[in-house]
């Protein structure tokens, strides 16, 4: 027997990275008579308190690529405090294509910035939300739990969950990933394409220190990513200099899953040589090989961003090739955005006193919005990764001459890089 319905303003379906900072981005609007937004968060996962303090990083921890806009934007939350001096700064990028002539490098300098993004720990990024949402007594867990049945009113969403909960709210925010179950049962058809290759993604020390430095190096195969990450305590003792020491990076090394079969099979030592093979000696010989894990790669896009009293977050409207390390990011700008839409729509009423209406934050005028803006920036990253997997994979003489002749122009045309840095910078 269902109990008693429960009423909010915001559901949010899913309690992960995007879930919880999409409550966070929310959980201090105010409405017209002063008081804060109502947030229900539903998990399947048990949803535990945390104290960042007595986190022990280990090796093996999975990491994202923060933009410089996803840096600012937890700034804007409150939540990089936390994180700041666990990150470590990309302060340049070294582009390349194995075996021939084309190259291209940035640098943070050239934008006036700091860094051009950094990278963490994911488990980090989500134990500081989780921290910053402890005290939010607005915001409240369903959990573990899941829904179970969706009715959507004229005037609200009416959820069911498998717990027998009933909850009922205005606007109801799909965080749920690929396999969405909101976006199921709302029955929106999604673009698939796979790919046909997979990522192979693992914890690697080098030879040399990486002084910030990134790299993006294109093979046959598919491209190689060795991201620079901090050395962990134990190892900032055993190489206290690190000019010729140890360097700590995160691998995404691209390739077909057959060959991800033969390169996981490997011992560590063969695994580091077929690396070093692949991927060069920029950063001297590999001397410690993590776990590793393999994920298929395909893009997936929702053919629509919004339903009625409802918006799909993040991967639940978009996953996308890693080669440009967009993905999270990506989906952190349609928190920003539809948290500040629905910020500009909480002030307007309190602004007109004369409106005596209840204000509906999950209006299809709002809801439109969402999807104009949201839509414009994924299709325009999601043509960037597309057109670079494309042109990347393909060894055919004239598309080799004009991927290498354009990243020698990208180089060298200040136009042409300031409008791509700064897509991918988050902008």
């Amino acid at each position: 027997m269902a109990q008693s319905e429960a009423e909010f303003d915001v559901i949010i379906s899913g309690g992960g990275l995007s879930g919880s900072l999409m409550a966070l981005s929310l959980s201090d609007h105010k409405k017209a008579d002063g008081s804060l937004l109502s947030i229900a968060i539903i998990e399947a996962n048990e949803h535990q308190q945390v104290n960042l303090s007595k986190h022990t990083p280990v090796f093996d921890d999975r990491v994202l690529a923060l933009s410089h806009g996803s840096a600012q934007y937890l700034k804007q939350v409150d939540v990089w405090p936390l994180l700041a001096d666990k990150a470590c700064a990309i302060k340049n990028i070294d582009i390349s294509d194995r075996g021939h002539f084309g190259k291209s490098r940035l640098a943070s300098d050239e934008f006036s910035v700091d860094a051009l993004g950094y990278v963490i720990d994911m488990a980090l990024i989500g134990k500081a939300i989780l921290q910053k949402l402890a005290d939010k007594t607005n915001v409240a867990w369903f959990s573990p739990d899941s829904i179970q049945d969706i009715d959507w009113q004229s005037q609200s969403v009416n959820v069911q969950l498998s717990s027998g909960q009933a909850l009922t709210a205005q606007l109801l925010l799909a965080c749920d990933g690929a396999n969405s179950v909101c976006r199921k049962q709302a029955q929106i058809d999604i673009e698939h394409n796979d790919y046909e290759q997979v990522a192979v993604i693992a914890n690697v020390c080098t030879e040399k220190a990486h002084f910030n430095k990134a790299f993006e190096r294109f093979t046959e195969h598919g491209p190689i990513a060795m991201l620079p990450l901090p050395l962990l305590s134990e190892q900032k003792s055993k190489y206290k200099s690190n000019q010729l020491g140890q360097g700590r990076c995160s691998l995404v090394w691209t390739m077909t899953p057959n060959q991800a079969q033969e390169i996981t099979a490997l011992s560590d030592e063969e695994f580091a040589l077929a690396l070093e093979q692949a991927f060069g000696l920029w950063l001297g010989k590999i001397t410690q090989v993590g776990k590793s894990d393999v994920y298929p790669l395909a893009l997936l896009q929702a053919k629509q961003q919004v339903f009625h009293r409802m918006a799909l977050i993040g991967n639940a409207s978009h996953t996308i090739h890693p080669i440009a390390g967009q993905g999270f990011n990506l989906g952190l700008r349609d928190v920003a955005y539809l948290s500040e839409l629905i910020a500009h729509v909480l002030s307007d009423s309190a602004s007109h006193l004369a409106n005596q209406g209840k204000v509906d934050i999950g209006s299809f005028a709002l809801l439109q919005k969402y999807q104009l803006a949201r839509s414009k920036d994924q299709q325009q990253v999601i043509q960037l990764t597309d057109s670079l997997v494309t042109l990347f994979a393909s060894d055919l003489p004239p598309l080799v001459v004009g991927r290498n002749t354009g990243l020698k122009l990208f180089d060298n045309v200040s136009v042409l890089k300031n409008v791509l840095v700064k897509k991918t910078m988050g902008y």
